[in-house]
């Protein structure tokens, strides 16, 4: 089948989580800039989240348009990538409420290691269906990032039982190592 569809459907989804999360924001309790202070940490919880959440729709697009069908496997694991990703707004309200607390720096860890490993798993299905000599294959490669990424989850999760800024901080280094587009399926598309 084509990928038109689940495409589109997580396009949906990941809206409507984007949605739910801008949703929580509360309005200041005044009118100057004094009165986003005691807001901060949830703001900066609420843009790691829609970072990441922008990094996952961004490498799902790239990922899709490198494949020329899907499977059902395909679509149990784009499922199971969905259900970690709608986990975000919960955390990022966790986070952004109680963000020195070791326990939400820690369970938002756990979740960025589950989405991390859902989306490597979306990979194999869709290369396995696809074959070891297709594109996506030859475009994926050794996937450094893919690989450093759950090992730096994992190194957060221990560090928020020491420091849940350390978890943080080491969470948001992952993110901004994805922000830097990765060209690898581009360059094989073009």
């Amino acid at each position: 089948m084509s990928t038109s569809r689940l495409e589109a459907f997580s396009d949906g989804v990941i809206a409507i989580l984007i949605t739910i999360m801008v949703l929580e924001l509360k309005t200041p309790a005044g009118s100057d800039w004094r009165a986003l202070v005691p807001m901060r940490p949830y703001l900066l919880a609420y843009l790691l989240s829609f970072l990441y959440l922008g990094i996952y729709w961004n490498n799902h697009h790239h990922l899709l348009h490198a494949v020329q069908h899907v499977n059902g496997g395909a679509l149990w694991a784009n499922l199971h990538l969905l259900f970690w990703l709608s986990l975000f707004p919960f955390m990022t309200g966790w986070v952004g409420e109680y963000p020195s607390a070791v326990e939400p720096a820690a369970i938002y860890g756990g979740i960025l290691f589950a989405a991390g490993c859902a989306y490597w798993i979306l990979q194999r299905t869709l290369i396995r269906a696809e074959g070891p000599d297709s594109l996506l294959a030859k475009a994926i490669g050794r996937d450094f990032k893919g690989k450093i990424s759950p090992v730096l989850y994992l190194c957060g999760i221990a560090l928020a039982f020491v420091h849940p800024w350390m978890a943080e901080a080491l969470y948001v280094v992952v993110a901004l190592m994805w922000l830097i587009p990765d060209r690898r399926i581009e360059r094989r598309l073009t």
